[in-house]
């Protein structure tokens, strides 16, 4: 009887909603935690005060608040820790569909996926990932960063993500594992750089660009991003545009949708972080993380992961490895991960193939002569140095 009374309830409340605002339907109920922020409770109240106004679908819910007249659903708590405690109660009775918060600990496996407004297009763009650790293997992390902004893009009505990744440590192993997702039936849609040699190596002006709709990189990097898309008119200590620091994915959530900003984002960032939780909510992206997972997951993604827990076979040699005679280098091989580059250039010495190693301007690169370009990049392949 209890429960029939709720629902009546309830549906009461929607229609008498409906008639003031125009809008019917259920709301979207996003919690909001006020305790923590740099900038005091009230620019966080003016985030979801903002975010109410612009949106008639979202319906905050306040945790930490202690004034009954501020206009919302509103829930008492001392300090982060209690907010959290009513937070997790919250989520246990069904009562609220995502909470937006600060300093809470995911577990292992959980990383979050952030969205910026990049400057020079003013196009959204997830980043994937921007706290916690996916993995603590940095290519698995970032191949499984790479799913969950994905799911994350997918929820928030994007079908065909483009995804992108950036050209740091690990980003060419990253390439070469989504790769061989893609080429054993994984659908997956790669960006190419805005630069004349495309790729899908992101650059700089990929980033202000806005190239894909996912860039990939890792947690500490996607951090960095975040604060400087956030904040970079402001001179650092407010956060005035974006949509946070994004939904925890991965393994270990418990289907709670749990949303980060940081202690400097202000109020624009707080309704952007509300919005980005609505939309992941309405977009069912635990169910939208499941479907990835699977469907990566039949495509080999266990044995692409299992590569990167093992250490690499190297070519057996009962002699130091000297180089070949030298030869001019005047044509060069990319795609090559800058951590196994030394190791590449010598699997190239043990079959007599003089090669240096460089960097170029997408990152590093083996420099060979002209007429051994062939030989050298079966070799490589050979080796598994190149895909």
């Amino acid at each position: 009887m209890a429960n029939i009374n709720q629902q009546l309830s309830d549906t009461f409340s929607a229609m008498a909603d409906g008639l003031l605002s125009g809008q019917f339907g259920k709301k979207t109920r996003i919690a909001l935690t006020l305790i923590g922020s740099e900038h005091g409770p009230q620019e966080l109240l003016r985030g979801a005060q903002l975010v109410a106004r612009q949106h008639s679908d979202i319906e905050p819910v306040l945790i930490g608040c202690n004034d009954p007249e501020c206009g919302f659903e509103c829930h008492p708590a001392e300090d982060l820790n209690q907010c959290h405690q009513v937070m997790e109660s919250l989520f246990e009775q069904k009562q609220i569909d995502g909470c937006v918060t600060l300093h809470y600990a995911f577990p292992l496996g959980v990383s979050t996926m952030g969205k910026v407004v990049t400057p020079s297009t003013g196009r959204e763009m997830i980043i994937a990932s921007t706290t916690g650790t996916t993995d603590t293997n940095r290519q698995a992390a970032m191949l499984k960063n790479t799913l969950y902004g994905i799911a994350l893009a997918k929820a928030t009505g994007i079908e065909q993500p483009t995804i992108g990744v950036l050209n740091i440590d690990g980003a060419a192993l990253c390439e070469r594992g989504l790769r061989e997702l893609q080429q054993a039936g994984y659908d997956i849609h790669f960006a190419e750089s805005g630069r004349a040699d495309g790729g899908i190596a992101m650059r700089g002006n990929d980033l202000l660009q806005g190239t894909p709709d996912v860039m990939v990189t890792d947690s500490l990097t996607g951090n960095l991003l975040m604060k400087m898309f956030s904040s970079f008119t402001t001179g650092g200590s407010y956060e005035a545009s974006g949509f946070g620091y994004g939904p925890g994915l991965g393994e270990g959530t418990a289907g709670k949708l749990v949303n980060i900003i940081s202690r400097a984002s202000g109020a624009p960032v707080v309704a952007g972080a509300m919005r980005l939780c609505a939309d992941a909510a309405k977009g069912e992206v635990m169910k939208r993380v499941d479907e990835e997972w699977e469907a990566a997951t039949l495509s080999g993604l266990n044995s692409t992961l299992a590569k990167y827990c093992q250490p690499k076979t190297q070519v057996e040699t009962t002699e130091a490895v000297i180089a070949p005679p030298e030869k001019v280098t005047d044509t060069d091989i990319g795609g090559i991960d800058i951590l196994e580059i030394e190791d590449a250039c010598q699997a190239l010495w043990q079959v007599k193939i003089f090669a240096r190693t460089g960097m170029g301007c997408t990152g590093p690169i083996i420099l060979v002569a002209k007429e051994d370009l062939d030989a050298a990049k079966a070799r490589l392949v050979e080796t598994e140095f190149l895909s």
